[in-house]
């Protein structure tokens, strides 16, 4: 396994990230009374995921703030599953396209849970 050295080397942050931009993508089609609704919502709580994990590397040298920080990533990444099924529910995707999207931010939010289990990994050796 390769050394971490940034939030950035972490697997989850990348996944989200290319999953934060599958949602912005995703969201341009939706219509525009739902700007400043639904996709300014699931865009913010897509991006939070890995603002969130940065804030959490950064405040690694204390467990509490590492586990806080990575807890309100889990949170955010919840968050944007409970925005695509308002997507679903409103006819702006499709059942495959949802599930497609719901099982990554699941996953993600699986990774995230582990990262919890494992926290003084994390924190052990902050510099």
């Amino acid at each position: 396994m390769a050394m971490i050295r940034s939030f950035r080397d972490l697997q989850v942050y990348q996944k989200a990230r290319i999953a934060a931009r599958e949602v912005f993508l995703l969201t341009r089609k939706f219509p525009a009374e739902e700007r400043f609704a639904l996709t300014d919502q699931i865009r913010r709580s897509s991006r939070a995921v890995n603002a969130m994990l940065a804030e959490a590397w950064a405040r690694r040298r204390y467990e509490g703030a590492f586990v806080n920080k990575v807890n309100e990533a889990q949170g955010e990444a919840m968050e944007t599953q409970a925005w695509l099924d308002h997507a679903l529910d409103c006819g702006y995707i499709a059942a495959g396209l949802h599930e497609e999207y719901d099982s990554v931010w699941q996953e993600i939010g699986g990774m995230l849970q582990r990262m919890l289990d494992k926290a003084n990994t994390f924190c052990g050796h902050a510099k």
